[in-house]
């Protein structure tokens, strides 16, 4: 395939000398080999590290970080064993400028921290459909944090609180259980994914809107510090930019509260866990962007995701405490077996695995050969939502393991067990679809 790719290239490229035909094609005219745009979660700090560790990997030299025209943009630069420059531009205005840079030809990727909407997908499909599995790479997990002052005495919070909160609703930390205190809000701005996301889930869901007295910022950092700074402030913001501010846990519905520690949020279980997105146009893609996804869902790049502060998708086995709420049968499987670190979930009104989902199989796998499990007993638990009455969602439960199941087993991975919980231990409300999705999951199990 990069053979292919290379021999489309114009001759104003030249390849990196010495690396032979898996090294990446260098501009001889100084033009950015690679140009990203969008969300400030993750080209703020995780986007350029990652085309850091790519270069790096291209045998490339002296990479540096550099600032770039306008305040949060950088460029990545470094220098070929032959003396020739390579440079990226990396600009983090917020999700939807993403799209829009796609658009208009100034991006080769954009980066989003939530999923891309049904128009703008209809405006770009000339690209190819950006909804696909070549278009959208899902490169790592994240939690929308709801941060408080540390002095703040209030340790959790639900999903209703919080809309209630941010509308302007409740005004007086009081009437939630809090000291007395104006409530002060701070928000990230209109162009960022974690405001469309907490929009989302939070105020859309519950018929509220963002208060007009919320502060509002382009800075993950500065909203952070600020609210760390003000004993009555809350405010949210992606999970590597908590800093000195305290996050609290988040019910949703019936939910239990759960804080955005790493395994809650890595099986996206966590009420405010999402996706972080790199969308490349199928029908446009150019050798840097190509192998920056392909880097970034690698071993080494899922690293560097980790150490920016997200969560990788790298699989690994956890111990789950058992408690009352849990069914018997789940119960005793705590008792003898793992979890690991992955739910499978579905494509929406579809019994389709999702395009995460479907890079999971072969984590899955891997993580089998790799820890000689493959022939170990495992056990798919599936769970649904309540939408319709409960025998149906047991049994749609069932059929989602099966699903995954029969996927498993084209690589060779036998399950001894089927488990199917229907609509019990749900991790989101039912009722909307975002929380449905959410609780149609399937859990791996392993001894």
């Amino acid at each position: 395939m990069l053979r292919a790719l290379l021999s489309a290239l114009p001759l104003c490229c030249a390849l990196l000398p010495g690396l032979g035909l898996a090294a990446l094609p260098v501009p001889t005219d100084n033009t950015p080999v690679l140009r990203i745009q969008g969300s400030n979660t993750i080209n703020a700090q995780l986007g350029p590290a990652l085309i850091e560790g790519l270069m790096h990997e291209q045998g490339l030299k002296s990479l540096q970080i550099l600032p770039g025209a306008q305040p949060n943009e950088v460029r990545v630069t470094g220098v070929t064993p032959a003396g020739q420059s390579v440079t990226a531009e990396v600009a983090a205005h917020g999700s939807g400028t993403g799209f829009t840079a796609l658009k208009a030809g100034r991006a080769d990727i954009a980066a989003s921290s939530r999923p891309i909407k049904d128009q703008e997908a209809l405006e770009l499909t000339s690209l190819g459909n950006l909804k696909s599995p070549e278009g959208e790479q899902v490169i790592a997990i994240d939690g929308v944090a709801v941060i408080l002052h540390p002095s703040n005495p209030l340790q959790q919070l639900t999903t209703a609180q919080l809309a209630r909160l941010f509308s302007g609703e409740v005004q007086n930390w009081q009437e939630i259980g809090g000291r007395p205190g104006e409530v002060h809000l701070y928000a990230r701005d209109e162009k960022s994914g974690t405001y469309e996301t907490f929009k989302e889930l939070i105020l859309a869901r519950n018929d509220k809107s963002l208060s007009r007295h919320a502060k509002r910022f382009e800075s993950s950092e500065q909203l952070s510090d600020e609210v760390s700074q003000d004993r009555n402030g809350i405010g949210f913001i992606g999970l590597p930019y908590v800093r000195k501010a305290k996050a609290v846990a988040i019910a949703d519905g019936d939910s239990k509260p759960m804080l955005p520690t790493t395994s809650l949020i890595a099986t996206e279980d966590y009420p405010l866990s999402r996706r972080l997105y790199l969308y490349q146009p199928p029908q446009a893609k150019r050798p840097w962007a190509q192998e920056l996804v392909n880097f970034a869902q690698s071993p080494e790049g899922q690293a560097i995701v980790a150490r920016n502060g997200f969560v990788a998708q790298t699989v690994q086995a956890m111990k789950v405490q058992a408690t009352p709420r849990m069914p018997e049968d789940y119960q005793a499987l705590t008792r003898h077996a793992e979890r690991l670190s992955v739910n499978f979930r579905f494509a929406q009104g579809s019994a389709r695995l999702d395009n995460k989902a479907q890079l999971d199989l072969q984590r899955v796998v891997e993580y089998l050969k790799t820890h000689e499990k493959l022939n170990r007993s495992l056990t798919l638990v599936g769970f649904g939502d309540a939408k319709h009455d409960s025998e149906r969602a047991t049994l749609l439960s069932r059929l989602r393991a099966m699903a995954v199941r029969r996927e498993l087993q084209k690589n060779r991975v036998s399950c001894c067990e089927i488990l199917g919980f229907g609509d019990e231990m749900p991790v989101a409300a039912n009722d909307a679809d975002e929380g449905r999705i959410k609780n149609r999951r399937v859990e791996v199990w392993v001894q």
